[in-house]
């Protein structure tokens, strides 16, 4: 975030100690939040001068520290209008049931995110479907067949109040 001046540097020291410097920090908060922001506006924002910001941003891309740039869609305008969270309980947490599980949610149209847990459940997915029936499909014909899973529970959220980094 910006601090009052509108600058973008000097918010936090967590970077630091994960191997980045303020700067590197300061770049990864900018282009977080807008990712099509030239190499001026970048240096701008974070008190370099247009080449040095490109060269941070270039060591910043070759570390995997930025893993690269995409459009956030709206699934709404694609008819994925339901946000579902998934709760997935596994036979055994053994490494190969892991690997396959995770492989094969990999391949699932419409998972936007999967989480190994800590707790009650093993995993927690993430989908955007069109309603109920998209849903139904979805768990029919992947869910139910996805390797190790002894147990879904689906929950539908009733309104998606806040989703992605905030401005």
């Amino acid at each position: 975030m910006q601090d009052s001046t509108g600058a973008w540097a000097n918010q936090g020291t967590e970077a630091a100690s994960d191997g980045l410097d303020e700067l590197d920090a300061a770049i990864l908060r900018y282009l977080e939040h807008n990712g099509r922001a030239t190499n001026f506006e970048v240096g701008e924002a974070v008190g370099l001068s247009a080449s040095a910001a490109s060269r941070r941003i270039q060591a910043l891309e070759a570390s995997g520290a930025i893993r690269g740039y995409r459009a956030l869609i709206d699934d709404r305008l694609l008819g994925k209008r339901r946000t579902v969270y998934i709760r997935v309980t596994l036979e055994r947490q053994s490494a190969d049931v892991l690997s396959a599980f995770e492989a094969s949610i990999r391949r699932i149209k419409g998972i936007v995110s999967c989480h190994l847990m800590a707790g009650q459940y093993d995993y927690m997915l993430v989908a955007r479907v069109a309603g109920i029936d998209d849903y139904g499909r979805l768990h029919q014909n992947e869910l139910s067949r996805l390797p190790g899973v002894t147990r879904l529970e689906t929950s539908f959220a009733m309104r998606d109040v806040l989703e992605g980094p905030k401005s």
